[in-house]
């Protein structure tokens, strides 16, 4: 076992004996006012848009009244919505995969780092750089944020955002986070009763469609959240390319913690399917500083449909910002097929199990351990943390 691969003894017992994500947790009514101010669309809590693109670069805003978009509850009263998912005659999204009522614990993934195999990466990088569409980040910046992943230190609170394409292809992705958020942040508050977690939404499309951008600010109810999370609905979309680059950008200007308190762990989950605009390049490279700059490490939750611009973007932003790259597996049997990422070996989980590991490694500063009961199935052969391709050695998530 790689040096670099440390047993965390409470994340580990908590990832060893994950049940909570299989339980029913109520989402109930006793998020503080404080979280429901932060609402957007709520009394004090709105946000401007700018006009024309659907608010590139926009951030949320204190003052002024509400936009168009600004309220997540809107679209749930729109003719032949579905029902909040988990409410009495709900309806199942459109898209074939999930099953109704969803069930916590069904999606799969694995998690790739590229910064505990940046060699790797800098190879995987050059053979595209002559493709279309790419964020244009720096070899210097890269490998500067490769140095930087090796001098990770325990947190005591933790921000987390959750940023969504809610296209027409993301129906089962949104069903089952809704279903398995309680679970997770049950887990997390298990396994640090200590910290403070706050919440954050992000919902995004495309242009020409209903809305470009919706979000909740930082919270510290997860039920109030959970609430939040239950007025997404898929829809929306048509074209493959969605903007990413612009609810990236809105992330940045969330209300994280101060970048240089270094006692926080700041993490954003970005779920999709779908590329930024390849003519949005450089707006797309611009939101992904934008974060680094706030401190934020970028976790990228591939979905089913993702092609090589996707896979690369997603990559890209989490080595610079320290994230890593997890991405859903057909496993599950839920969804379209999903792509096999350009790396030589991972592990399997389920999805739920993938997140709170890593986000045990964000606060204690090290990495979490995979339990092997957690092994679902193997891509490659990994053996204890690494495998060897090619008289290669890759550390494996």
């Amino acid at each position: 076992m790689p040096s670099s691969l440390v047993r965390l003894g409470r994340a580990a017992a908590v990832l060893a004996g994950l049940s909570l994500f299989s339980a029913t947790v109520g989402c109930g009514s006793d998020a503080t006012t404080a979280d429901e101010d932060r609402r957007f669309g709520a009394e004090g809590a709105s946000f401007s848009i700018p006009e024309g693109s659907g608010g590139s670069g926009a951030g949320p805003s204190k003052e002024g009244a509400s936009g168009p978009d600004t309220d997540m509850s809107s679209e749930a009263a729109a003719e032949g919505a579905p029902g909040a998912y988990g409410d009495e005659g709900a309806t199942a999204p459109s898209g074939g995969g999930a099953q109704w009522p969803v069930e916590a614990g069904t999606l799969t993934a694995g998690v790739w780092d590229d910064n505990l195999n940046f060699s790797f990466f800098a190879a995987y990088r050059d053979g595209r750089s002559q493709e279309q569409g790419l964020p244009a980040y720096s070899a210097a910046e890269q490998a500067d944020a490769h140095a930087r992943s090796r001098e990770r230190t325990a947190k005591t609170a933790l921000d987390i955002a959750f940023v969504i394409d809610t296209t027409g292809s993301m129906s089962d992705e949104i069903a089952y986070l809704q279903a398995e958020f309680m679970g997770l942040a049950a887990t997390i508050e298990a396994a640090y009763p200590d910290i403070t977690t706050r919440w954050a939404l992000v919902a995004y499309r495309d242009i020409d469609d209903e809305y470009v951008l919706r979000g909740a600010d930082f919270g510290t109810s997860a039920a109030w959240f959970a609430e939040e999370l239950q007025k997404l609905h898929a829809g929306g979309g048509g074209d493959y390319p969605e903007a990413p680059d612009q609810a990236l950008q809105y992330t940045s200007n969330l209300s994280w913690r101060d970048p240089a308190d270094n006692t926080g762990a700041r993490l954003a989950f970005w779920v999709a399917d779908a590329p930024h605009h390849v003519e949005n390049a450089q707006a797309m490279t611009e939101a992904v500083h934008a974060l680094k700059e706030r401190n934020v490490h970028i976790y990228p939750i591939a979905s089913s449909g993702v092609d090589e611009l996707t896979e690369y973007s997603m990559r890209a932003a989490a080595q610079l910002t320290l994230g890593r790259y997890i991405f859903l597996t057909d496993d599950s049997g839920v969804g379209n097929a999903h792509k096999e990422p350009s790396i030589p070996c991972y592990f399997v989980t389920r999805l739920d199990k993938a997140m709170v590991r890593v986000i045990a490694s964000e606060l204690e500063g090290q990495i979490a351990e995979i339990a092997p009961s957690d092994i679902l199935r193997t891509g490659g052969t990994p053996t204890e943390g690494v495998c060897e391709v090619s008289s290669q050695v890759f550390n494996v998530f």
